[in-house]
């Protein structure tokens, strides 16, 4: 790990520039891959993340089978080269931990009802790590599960918000993550404002904790334009060819 940098804000400004309420640049793309119902490749920052969609399939094995609707497999996976210090390949505890939570986070908005006993299969495969790697999942997740064409009542949007230096802040980089005093994954329907993660890992006392739910709203909301902006460019382009 590196060295603790001497300050993280410094008159307001973060290690890479930003503001406290700014989010890094985003770049989404849906339907990346042919072999999957679904696809979505993400770069948000240091972060390059892909996400695959099959399904809905006959759940398999069959006692897993819900006669009431679909069931949900979702599986994190931090490739071994994605961060510095090379990761040891397979699930570990904290990849089984971010896969359920994930989702948890995407269940709301799926119909699962019109489908009963089969299963739909998210793949999210971190290929480069740099804080943030669950929201910026569950994001690739949600766009690649409405390019699979599953019934859906909206998207959802997540970010990270935490604290530096007494200051809260808004999608965290790595320094801040490490070395920060809270890192709070929110995942929401920004349309209608519920969350549907929230996990926090630090403290915050309850204005820092309100300050940040309003930057992870208005980050929600900046995520969710892309997000509806890649489907519908993928859409355009697929009918103009």
């Amino acid at each position: 790990m590196q060295n603790r940098p001497e300050k993280l804000i410094n008159d307001g400004v973060r290690l890479d520039g930003r503001g406290p309420d700014e989010i890094r640049p985003i770049k989404i793309e849906a339907g990346v891959l042919n072999r999957a119902d679904g696809s979505c490749y993400i770069e948000w920052g240091g972060n390059k993340v892909l996400a695959a969609v099959y399904g809905p399939r006959e759940a398999h094995p069959r006692h897993l089978q819900d006669s009431r609707k679909a069931i949900i497999k979702y599986r994190y996976n931090m490739a071994s080269f994605s961060v510095e210090d090379r990761k040891r390949p397979g699930p570990d505890r904290r990849s089984v931990e971010i896969s359920k939570v994930s989702r948890e986070a995407l269940a709301p908005v799926l119909m699962l009802e019109y489908f009963p006993r089969s299963s739909i299969d998210i793949f999210v495969e971190i290929l480069q790590a740099d804080a943030g790697t669950r929201t910026t999942g569950i994001t690739a997740a949600s766009v690649a599960l409405a390019d699979a064409g599953i019934p859906m009542k909206n998207l959802v949007s997540a970010i990270s918000v935490g604290k530096a230096d007494g200051e809260v802040i808004l999608d965290l980089i790595r320094e801040e993550d490490n070395y920060g005093e809270a890192d709070m994954p929110v995942a929401m329907i920004t349309e209608t404002g519920d969350i549907t993660l929230l996990q926090m890992d630090g403290n915050l006392t309850g204005e820092e904790f309100i300050k940040a739910l309003n930057f992870a709203k208005k980050g929600c909301e900046s995520v969710y334009k892309l997000q509806r902006r890649s489907l519908i460019e993928k859409y355009e382009k697929s009918c103009s060819d």
